[in-house]
């Protein structure tokens, strides 16, 4: 066992391994270099994984229970009345989730393949190494046998640590894919098909193009749980990168662009400040009202889906949707 992996559980029938996919300090240099480049860039911008700290880990749980936020509860209702049959479409031995969970999502596809009697093995991907062992080692309680291996990484980079497939569903669920830009999720597809066999699948979820009040209020709860979620970022780069951002020195903004049919996420500075982030070798002169970009959320359609996936070596196979039509997973194959 080298000095990026090790053991969290070790049962008579299971065994959770933690994999970093660099060691911290490089991580922290990769992460620096990506705040430097979108910090000096224009218009500015954050990178959105850094949100999953464990208070924003814990303030996103809080969105996906409040009443404006629907993605999760309409996934939900689609894997409940669907992972059988998904299940049944790819016969997977093997189950891989990019951002690690050991929620109810991840828990109905890993209770299909075990009525279908099919379940070995789960491998969790996610930046944060916190909620990546607490996931791997509440699935390995759950399901005795199971073997848990757990890569401390980013899928932007990192999906080669998947290794081979062969008997595999991956799983890119929550509208995490919306977070790419257009012209990254092509080559983000195409990187992840190269991870699966004949006979393996990849199940997105998608979040829809619909009403834009519905969508403003999805990102603009009145309890202010997102402002809170976004302001976060800051104080995760005061944490990390030695920063000084004061995060309640900015207003939360989040906003439809039907022309792009996504959500935008912005951090406005609601004074003067000059802001250094030493780790990156940054300062920053911003003005009253000047904004840094935290976030995009694509909403997508059907049609919209099919568009991406010429070139990947991916077609789109089953397409389930929520009853309201809010919310659809789709099933893609090697072509």
């Amino acid at each position: 066992m080298d000095d990026h992996t090790r053991m969290l559980v070790d049962h008579a029938q299971s065994r959770v391994r933690i994999q970093r996919a660099r060691d911290p300090a490089a991580e922290r240099l990769a992460v620096a270099r990506e705040v430097r480049e979108g910090l000096l860039s224009r218009p500015r911008r954050l990178p959105s994984r850094l949100f999953y700290d464990d208070r924003g880990s814990a303030l996103f749980e809080e969105i996906t229970r409040l009443p404006e936020y629907y993605p999760t509860r309409a996934e939900i209702a689609i894997l409940e009345e669907r992972a059988d049959e998904i299940v049944a479409d790819v016969s997977p031995r093997e189950l891989v989730e990019l951002g690690s969970g050991s929620g109810r999502k991840i828990r109905l596809l890993l209770d299909a393949m075990s009525r279908a009697g099919s379940r070995e093995s789960c491998v969790l991907l996610d930046v944060h190494e916190g909620s990546l062992a607490e996931a791997a080692s509440a699935l390995a309680e759950r399901y005795p046998g199971l073997r848990v291996r757990g890569i401390v990484g980013d899928f932007a980079t990192d999906l080669g640590l998947l290794g081979p497939g062969g008997g595999r569903l991956a799983l890119f669920l929550a509208g995490t894919v919306g977070n790419l830009e257009p012209a990254g999720v092509p080559p983000f597809l195409a990187r992840m098909g190269r991870q699966l066999e004949a006979g393996d699948a990849f199940l997105v979820g998608f979040d829809l193009v619909k009403d834009p009040a519905r969508l403003h209020a999805a990102y603009n709860d009145a309890a202010g749980v997102t402002a809170r979620f976004n302001r976060n970022i800051l104080q995760v780069l005061n944490d990390e990168l030695g920063a000084d951002f004061e995060p309640e020195a900015f207003d939360h903004v989040a906003f439809y662009d039907p022309r792009a049919s996504r959500i935008e996420m912005w951090l406005r500075a609601t004074r003067p400040m000059r802001v250094g982030v030493p780790a990156a070798g940054v300062q920053l002169q911003l003005q009253a009202g000047e904004a840094i970009r935290s976030e995009i959320s694509c909403k997508y359609t059907r049609e919209s889906v099919e568009a991406l996936l010429p070139g990947t070596g991916l077609v789109l196979g089953r397409w389930t949707t929520d009853p309201a039509g809010d919310f659809a997973l789709g099933l893609l194959h090697r072509a």
